[in-house]
């Protein structure tokens, strides 16, 4: 009788991983680890035949290199920035991804964090919830329609693109910035094209950000880039949190240059209790504390996208253990 095969969940799902066993069944076992540190993989991934990988930790080379027999190693999302795909290239294991997922989600994210602050929902809520100021719309002024002002777009891939389409339905002039989008793409969705980030920056009155972390992005929304934006504007990152250097933002608010920020992803997730944003964040005397909305990395999260994640995952794993072609190889 064979050896039985096994499929590791690295992190994030720790419930009875029904709809992973229902798909591997008779193909492999499944394990979910429910690890927060790579040191957590230590002696429990060594004969994995795929290994399934959220977003609580990275798998580098030094985890990598342990693996003895693994066909697959999965990113159950779209950024790839946690795995060593070229290391594992070099042992043979392929890396995908699931590029497809949450879509919808991100997108809608993305929008709702803009009219929450746009339209003065985040900060009237958080004011007169603290019972602070007259009752009154004047406390939030001045806002201005958003018709005819510019979305600005960093990054216009299927995210970016869903982002785009839902600004354009409200109104708003949709602008981006993506080197590597061919030309006249932005023309079939009737967008327009910065010919540089400077320029995008300069027109920009609410900022978002869908593009992949990669040593290019890394940093790129800093203290430098946000000074280029018009003052009173806004900062949206539902992409990855070491794109933007959010220690900037406290600053940008105090000084007027933000109007408010929303950030659906940190570099350090959870972050520290010393992190700068979440400092002033919780601080009621600082100005951020009602300019600023932050969430656990959930803007993808809806129970439909959380299921086909799963679901996609476990299938692609199948196909790998038993030597059918798979979808999405990233590296």
């Amino acid at each position: 009788m064979a050896d039985p095969r096994h499929v590791i969940i690295a992190d994030f799902i720790n419930d009875d991983l029904e709809p992973e066993r229902r798909i591997l069944d008779g193909c492999a076992d499944v394990v979910a680890l429910d690890a927060f540190s790579e040191d957590d993989l230590i002696g429990r991934i060594e004969h994995a035949d795929a290994v399934m990988l959220y977003h609580n930790l990275a798998m580098t080379r030094k985890s990598i290199e342990r693996l003895e027999q693994c066909k697959l190693i999965i990113r159950c999302g779209v950024g790839i920035d946690n795995v060593d795909g070229e290391f594992a290239r070099s042992r043979g294991i392929d890396v995908s991804n699931i590029p497809d997922y949450g879509t919808e989600e991100v997108a809608d994210s993305a929008i709702g964090m803009m009219l929450a602050m746009t339209r003065g929902f985040g900060f009237l809520n958080s004011r007169l919830r603290a019972g602070e100021g007259d009752w009154m719309y004047s406390q939030v002024a001045p806002l201005h329609r958003l018709r005819g002002r510019v979305f600005a777009i960093i990054g216009l891939g299927r995210i970016g693109t869903a982002a785009a389409i839902r600004a354009k339905a409200i109104g708003m002039d949709v602008m981006f910035f993506d080197p590597y989008k061919p030309d006249g793409y932005g023309k079939s969705l009737g967008i327009r094209r910065a010919g540089s980030l400077d320029e995008l920056l300069e027109c920009a009155f609410v900022l978002s950000v869908h593009c992949p972390l990669t040593g290019e992005t890394r940093g790129m929304i800093n203290a430098a880039t946000i000074s280029q934006m018009s003052p009173g504007s806004y900062l949206v990152n539902t992409a990855r949190g070491a794109i933007v250097d959010t220690s900037a933002i406290p600053d940008a608010i105090a000084d007027g240059r933000l109007a408010g920020a929303a950030i659906d992803v940190l570099e350090n997730e959870p972050p520290g209790d010393d992190d700068s944003l979440v400092v002033t964040w919780r601080d009621p005397d600082h100005p951020a504390h009602h300019r600023v909305i932050i969430n656990p990395h959930s803007a993808f999260y809806c129970e439909e996208g959380l299921m086909e994640i799963r679901t996609k995952a476990a299938t692609a794993c199948r196909c790998a253990i038993e030597g059918q072609p798979v979808r999405n190889i990233v590296n």
